[in-house]
């Protein structure tokens, strides 16, 4: 580029970012810092990079680095960053300290940042005390009450898990539907759970359950804290089959070479046993296959994840 300024730098740094290039983000960040002075834009980036690629000590040098080097007051992003980044890290108790200590009142951003982190690392105390903020500054978020939801299920709280989705009922609260696209062709295709209306359902059902049978010989577990709570285990597992990310991931080895990479975009958040089960396939398919969710791109390879089960 003839002119490197503030924002094709900042979009650079954003883009490593989003496919978990940490690294990369800091050394970008360095030669940035040589030659402008960042913006409150790109600490943000910079600190989400840190916390997706699990930087702890580099992030709060970045942390620290806004006020002391640069004069940039802090925002509620930047502490969500934090606090993000401490949570992934298991940090849990140093995160809810950090909140503690905040010179501005905590928004959405930051509790939900810190009831992200107990997906992770579940914990119940730090879990209600997050979900309780979260609700009291927005009770409309279906997002909130299924993560809490989830939560309180890995944790084998199976009657909280239940009363969630009921308060969810109660106030109104609509799940937003989760779905999963595919291009092909210059044409979009898209699943939902359970979908049948592709014209090829018969066989990307077929192949799906040959494929199954496949990674679970390879070591696939299957993790039914991600599905139906009140139904048989076999049940379970098979309503875990039908998520949409593996329906499209399906659609696209059927409809592709072998050696392309198939590319998919979910619209909500990965759940961790399609992530499991995407790098199994990944193996036992050698394909490589890029995932978009609503947080950052996972590139599988080899029964791998670019974010490192880091997200």
């Amino acid at each position: 580029m003839r002119e490197k300024n503030l924002v094709t730098w900042s979009i650079m740094i954003s883009g490593y970012g989003m496919h978990g290039r940490g690294v990369e983000v800091l050394e970008l960040f360095n030669r940035m810092k040589c030659l402008m002075k960042p913006d409150h834009i790109t600490f943000v980036s910079v600190l989400s990079a840190c916390s997706h690629a699990g930087l702890i000590d580099e992030g709060w040098q970045c942390f620290n680095s806004m006020t002391t080097e640069f004069g940039i007051v802090a925002h509620s992003e930047h502490y969500a960053c934090m606090v993000d980044l401490l949570g992934r890290a298991g940090q849990l108790e140093k995160a809810r300290e950090f909140i503690e200590k905040m010179p501005i009142k905590p928004d959405c951003s930051v509790w939900g940042s810190l009831l992200g982190a107990c997906r992770i690392h579940p914990d119940a105390k730090i879990t209600e005390l997050a979900a309780t903020s979260l609700f009291e500054l927005d009770p409309q978020n279906s997002g909130r009450y299924i993560l809490l939801s989830n939560i309180y299920t890995s944790l084998g709280k199976i009657e909280e898990a239940h009363s969630i989705r009921v308060l969810m009922r109660k106030r109104g609260v609509k799940k937003i539907a989760g779905y999963t696209v595919i291009e092909l062709n210059n044409k979009l295709y898209k699943f939902l759970v359970g979908d049948c209306s592709n014209p090829q359902s018969d066989l990307i059902y077929r192949e799906l359950e040959r494929l199954m049978d496949r990674i679970k010989e390879a070591g696939y577990v299957p993790n039914t804290n991600f599905a139906l709570h009140d139904v048989e285990e076999e049940t379970q597992v098979k309503s875990l089959y039908m998520h949409s990310e593996k329906l499209a991931i399906v659609f696209g080895l059927i409809n592709t070479r072998p050696e392309s990479t198939i590319r998919v975009h979910k619209n909500l958040r990965v759940c961790g046993d399609c992530h499991t089960a995407t790098k199994f396939i990944s193996k036992v398919t050698k394909r490589k296959i890029v995932m978009r969710d609503s947080h950052r791109f996972h590139h599988f390879s080899d029964g791998e994840c670019s974010c490192g089960d880091y997200w």
